[in-house]
């Protein structure tokens, strides 16, 4: 995390005061006459789901301005569990006010009495309940990533808007025209940052496309994509950042993917990525051909060590976690700084292990102690086996002091086990950056 206690605090309270508008809106001013507990109980279950899922478009991790400093695997986390959490709030709306008055089960559900205010209240709930479950076993459902893209920006649409509706219809805490209007208005905000992310970020990349100039195999399984700025001066970045690829003629398209960035920050103006085949995407980018238009959404990510400013630094990596961290080393040899640097690289097997021969230049270039870590080493191998734990650390890292700062990248099962050790050894909490790759 990037920033302190204070501004944590601010964030989490301008999220819960969105969260929380509908019910405020509803019992703070001009309220109805209250009915039984169980009742108001189950109507406040419903307001709170439409707060929660409106302000899931803000914390979608598209939106660069909203906590800035926590961290994409934190915001992309919360995400998930706070969708569990309205999908909950959406299931049992219903059933408490049903159990609280059985007769409610006839007013809202017989479609004789308001025909649109019991398919707008059947349709919500059908609609979170496969938007959610599709979102948490996407392979079970056989969707493409593409598929599951578009059905999830279109069920997000739909459902906050019929939950606006099924509140106005329901006509008791909404009858008056300022409360609907304010009401719409937080709809209308977070329909809004979809149409903008969807709409009008392609409509700007249009003046700022890119051109992959090669395609280059490595090993384990992964390919590089190196990109060129056509007509504009590239990206600036941070090293460990990463942005949004759309291969094609145009960037509507619903095939855009997560990339960490692997080049040098001092040269924006060209850009790789490099991914392991592990999906339908992944698994193409070997097949693509120079000159293939690319559009690159971006930067975005606060995992990033300002290698300017020549700090000691600690990283660990395992397996493809290494692209950001290659990207901060890239950096440093290309400003020929040389602070104290350690990178502990964990992989498979010698195979799986990335960029090895220039991590190995890199080790007599800067001032890198180099260790690789292999969990299924092969007969010849004579370094370091097994996984990273407390003893590996000891033997290779300096004792912690204030000047050094760390970066894990990895599975989460490395990053949980490290985490502690490096708490342990001294590590202040706000100089440990973390980045899990299981996100997308």
């Amino acid at each position: 995390m990037k920033y302190g206690f204070l501004q944590a605090l601010t964030w989490i309270v301008v999220y819960l005061s969105m969260v929380l508008l509908p019910m405020v809106l509803a019992i703070g001013f001009q309220a109805p006459p209250a009915r039984p507990f169980a009742a108001e109980f189950g109507a406040m279950l419903g307001l709170l789901a439409l707060g929660v899922l409106a302000m899931q478009s803000v914390i979608s991790g598209r939106q660069r301005w909203f906590a800035r400093g926590a961290g994409m695997d934190n915001i992309l986390q919360f995400h998930r569990q706070v969708g569990i959490f309205a999908l909950l709030l959406v299931l049992i709306h219903p059933a408490a006010m049903f159990i609280a008055n059985p007769d409610y089960l006839f007013i809202y559900i017989d479609p004789r009495v308001n025909f649109l205010r019991t398919a707008v209240l059947g349709f919500i709930v059908a609609a979170t309940l496969f938007l959610v479950t599709s979102s948490l076993w996407r392979p079970s459902f056989r969707l493409s990533y593409e598929q599951w893209r578009l059905l999830h920006g279109i069920l997000f649409i739909l459902i906050i808007a019929g939950g606006l509706g099924h509140a106005v219809l329901v006509n008791n805490y909404f009858a008056q025209d300022w409360k609907q209007i304010v009401l719409a208005s937080l709809v209308g905000f977070a329909l809004l940052l979809v149409i903008e992310s969807r709409l009008l970020r392609p409509l700007r990349m249009l003046r700022r496309p890119w051109r992959v100039i090669e395609a280059k195999p490595e090993t384990g399984q992964a390919t590089t994509l190196v990109f060129d700025a056509e007509g504009h001066n590239g990206m600036k970045f941070q090293p460990g950042q990463f942005i949004w690829l759309t291969l094609g003629d145009s960037p509507f398209s619903l095939q855009q993917h997560p990339f960490s960035i692997c080049s040098s920050a001092a040269h924006p103006e060209k850009l790789t990525i490099t991914a392991k085949a592990l999906g339908d995407f992944t698994r193409s980018l070997s097949k693509v051909n120079p000159g293939t238009r690319a559009w690159l959404e971006g930067p975005y990510g606060v995992f990033i060590h300002r290698a300017f400013s020549s700090r000691d630094a600690v990283f660990i990596a395992g397996g493809v976690g290494i692209t950001p961290i290659i990207s901060m080393l890239r950096t440093y040899r290309d400003l020929g700084t040389q602070s104290p640097l350690w990178l502990i690289y964990a992989c498979a097997d010698a195979e799986s292990i990335l960029f090895r021969d220039e991590l190995d230049d890199m080790a007599d270039q800067l001032s890198l102690t180099l260790v690789y870590v292999l969990a299924n080493p092969p007969k010849y191998w004579t370094g370091e086996t097994g996984f990273v734990d407390a003893d590996l650390l000891a033997r290779y890292l300096p004792e912690d002091n204030d000047a050094i700062e760390y970066f894990l990248c990895g599975p989460p099962p490395m990053m949980d086990s490290v985490e502690p050790i490096l708490i342990a050894r001294g590590a202040a909490l706000n100089r440990v950056y973390s980045e899990r790759f299981n996100l997308v």
